[in-house]
């Protein structure tokens, strides 16, 4: 509930609120959803949030579901590491030519207008994570003025 809570906190454009979320921990849906995954990740997570995303129209003809589903990941991101759990961002192997969360989408009976951006895989690790290797500080990061250093 807490990780569900904070995605459903953080901020949206014009506050449209486009992004939604699905828990699954039913262990035979769960099994159902990961058959669909190909190839599959997160084979042993106990638990997934599925993102879903509406275009809802918010200013000027604009729609932010990126921005907005970007921010309610990120913020269940922050709370399934505080909460000691760990999860990875699984978007663009979903989303590609093989529709995969399409098919997911199907399964579950989401309706059209919804559609499934990113499935985050929920649990403890069977081994320490570490983290990978980020450009120097110094290359991504200026003060008063493009590649200005203080």
């Amino acid at each position: 509930m807490k990780i569900l809570e904070a995605g459903a906190s953080a901020p949206s454009g014009c506050n449209k609120q486009t992004s939604s979320f699905i828990a699954v921990d039913d262990t035979v849906l769960l099994k159902e959803i990961k058959s669909l995954i190909e190839p599959p990740v997160a084979e042993t997570a106990p638990a997934f949030i599925l993102v879903l995303t509406q275009r809802i129209v918010a200013y000027r003809d604009k729609c932010f579901n990126v921005q907005d589903y970007s921010a309610a990941i990120e913020n269940m991101l922050l709370a399934i590491k505080a909460l000691g759990y760990e999860s990875c961002w699984y978007e663009g192997h979903i989303t590609d030519d093989d529709d995969i969360a399409g098919k997911i989408a199907a399964h579950m009976g989401i309706p059209d207008d919804y559609k499934i951006l990113c499935i985050l895989p929920i649990g403890k690790p069977a081994e320490e994570t570490h983290r990978v290797a980020k450009k120097p500080f110094e290359s991504r990061v200026w003060f008063n003025g493009f590649g200005e250093s203080k």
